[in-house]
């Protein structure tokens, strides 16, 4: 019979040389990317003389989902070492934000087996964790081989993601198989996850209803709102996508409201020079946030060109749309946006966050709706009718709130796995 996890390893071995052409690519906008390359083949220059907790952390979103679970676990194992392991420089880069010295911070390995059994050796952790959708199949074989417990946390699994992964069934169902515990987001996830060969499998809710505010994002926001004008209208499109920006713009034009503040936070920090260029080329007034200066009546956009602040941005917005919902990229979390109280706008596809949406649009915090056409509505009918976006904002708070208690479940689901 037909190895397929061989088969699949082979494939990986096919596409080295992609692999760091890949690497040169992302470099040409994000140099990061060629930084720690020999990380990501198992090879590390950090030790830690205490017992290690890994997490797995891919990028930013996942990165501050770790928040309240990392306090917890820093609390409960005082002589223990936390590793974040990241796959984007972005991911890093917000872990050393958010922890600074506090943690181990690396690069996971490639999924070869040479790759990951260095890591495994060389760090030996004495529980992994991996946070929502992270499915390595050599990775998981190989914690399976050195007895290393692994947990699925804040696990999510979309409908279209399920399909991929049946195509490849043998595989997904022995990797998902040699997890020691799955805590999914929602119940569907959960039985999705559980058609694909997860054992153990719980509920658990979302780590991001847990985590708090940083104090001094919200106190840069105050300060943001300031430059902005306090008098001003804040419409904040919060982590846009390629091809989103332009609609944006197209929205702008269609909203009518002279008192408006269009700001725009690219998600990749890569593409601020492409969206800054777009504006320009409309004719549109408008400035940077790196310029650092209060922003003047005729600005229509302020672009935000920085990273690591976006509760700061939601902090001064008044209304919030989230990116990667207009286009089909499945969306981003609108649950930081609620935490602060900033009701949110979602177009169509946010298919990666289906129940979080569809809770807040159910508490009253959210409203999607399906088209640039009918978010230019939207905006100018809650900003022309201020009561309905007061209640919005208090209904976030209420959303937040009601939907806490991962970060609890996923301490107790550790403790069995580790004492």
């Amino acid at each position: 019979m037909l190895n397929v996890r061989l088969l699949y390893t082979f494939v990986l071995w096919l596409l080295l040389p992609y692999i760091f052409l890949r690497l040169l690519w992302r470099a040409r906008k994000q140099p990061e990317y060629l930084h720690h390359i020999a990380e990501r083949f198992g090879f590390y220059s950090m030790r830690s003389s205490k017992p290690v907790i890994w997490l797995h952390a891919v990028s930013v979103g996942e990165t501050r989902a770790t928040q309240s679970l990392v306090t917890r676990l820093q609390a409960n194992y005082p002589g223990h070492q936390i590793l974040i392991t990241h796959t984007t420089p972005t991911g890093r880069a917000a872990s050393e934000q958010i922890y600074g010295g506090s943690i181990l911070r690396a690069y996971l390995p490639y999924d070869y087996p040479f790759a990951v059994s260095r890591f495994l050796r060389h760090f030996r952790p004495q529980l992994g964790i991996l946070m929502e959708t992270e499915i390595w199949f050599n990775l998981i074989r190989a914690c399976h081989l050195y007895g290393t417990p692994l947990l699925l946390l804040n696990a999510r699994m979309s409908e279209k993601s399920a399909l991929g992964y049946a195509r490849f069934a043998r595989l997904t169902r022995a990797a998902l198989g040699n997890i020691s515990a799955v805590a999914a987001q929602t119940p569907d996830d959960a039985a999705r996850l559980t058609s694909l060969g997860a054992k153990n499998v719980s509920v658990m809710g979302n780590l991001k209803f847990d985590i708090e505010p940083p104090p001094a994002m919200l106190e840069l926001g105050g300060l943001l709102r300031e430059r902005f004008g306090t008098s001003r209208k804040i419409f904040l499109a919060a982590s846009t996508r390629d091809g989103e920006e332009i609609l944006l713009l197209d929205t702008l034009q269609n909203i009518h409201l002279p008192d408006l503040l269009l700001v725009i936070v690219p998600r990749h920090p890569q593409r601020f020079t492409e969206v800054s260029d777009l504006i320009a080329k409309r004719g549109i007034a408008f400035q940077l946030r790196s310029e650092n200066r209060a922003v003047q009546m005729e600005t229509r956009i302020v672009l935000g060109d920085s990273m690591g602040e976006m509760f700061a941005y939601y902090a001064a917005a008044d209304l919030a749309f989230i990116g990667g919902s207009l286009m089909p990229y499945g969306g981003q979390n609108l649950i930081e946006a609620c935490a602060v109280g900033t009701p949110v706008l979602v177009g169509p596809h946010m298919y990666n966050f289906a129940e979080a949406t569809r809770l807040a649009v159910t508490a009253g915090a959210a409203v999607q709706i399906s088209d640039a056409a009918e978010l230019a509505a939207e905006v100018r009918r809650l900003f022309q009718e201020p009561a309905l976006l007061h209640e919005m904002h208090q209904h976030c708070a209420e959303f937040v709130e009601s939907n806490r208690g991962a970060t609890e479940k996923s301490l107790q689901l550790v403790k069995q796995f580790h004492q």
